[in-house]
């Protein structure tokens, strides 16, 4: 019977087995190193692109605010620029106001009445006179009120009777009144005009049959 001592091959099969797990284990964290690596660089590359894309962004946002400043204050220019020219259109027609004013209080008055004062403070202008009777001071409201393009919003403020000595012998009982009304621009009684013009056409077209 012939007997053969194994011992040796199997430790010489065991030092392979561990051998060839150490190569593989190196080998592992090496091939996970560099994958690591690589994942590291390209997370990085993509980080650096974004900085390089938000810095373009922050440059360009700050281009636009100043531009958007620019654009502000021009419009701010702009706006005053509008006032001012308004502001001389409004001097300029408002040197003709009193012309308007005097015509229309001719135009309107009825007979049998008289003016003692008009003033004036910027638009608003204070009437007064004297009437021979209540009615004629109504007929004086509904005239401004109804007739005219550069006076509004008339309002009677005060009407007082008193006696007036025509003679030594003979009085007569008059009424002093007191109105306020409005002036109206140049540009606000075009546009009045206009729509008190327009409405009539309105209506007639309205009532066309179709």
């Amino acid at each position: 019977m012939i007997l053969i001592n194994l011992l040796p091959h199997r430790e010489m099969a065991r030092k392979r087995a561990r051998q060839a797990f150490n190569v593989s284990l190196v080998g592992s964290l090496v091939a996970g190193a560099v994958i690591a690596g690589a994942v590291y660089l390209w997370y990085q590359s993509q980080i650096e692109q974004q900085q390089a894309r938000n810095t373009f962004l922050t440059s360009e946002i700050g281009k636009l605010d100043e531009q958007i400043k620019e654009v502000a204050t021009l419009q701010s220019e702009i706006a005053a620029l509008k006032a001012r020219q308004e502001a001389v259109e409004n001097l300029q027609a408002d040197r003709n106001m009193p012309v308007h004013l005097l015509n229309e209080a001719v135009r309107q008055l009825p007979d049998g009445m008289y003016l003692t004062k008009i003033k004036q403070d910027n638009q608003n202008v204070l009437i007064e006179g004297v009437a021979q009777s209540n009615e004629r001071v109504s007929e004086l409201l509904r005239n401004l009120a109804r007739g005219s393009d550069w006076v509004t919003k008339p309002e009677l403020i005060e009407i007082v009777a008193k006696s007036l000595a025509l003679s030594p012998r003979e009085q007569r009982r008059v009424y002093n009144f007191t109105v306020r009304v409005q002036l109206q621009r140049a540009s606000d009684a075009k546009a009045a005009a206009a729509t008190a013009s327009g409405a009539p056409a309105a209506r007639r077209a309205a009532n066309v049959p179709a």
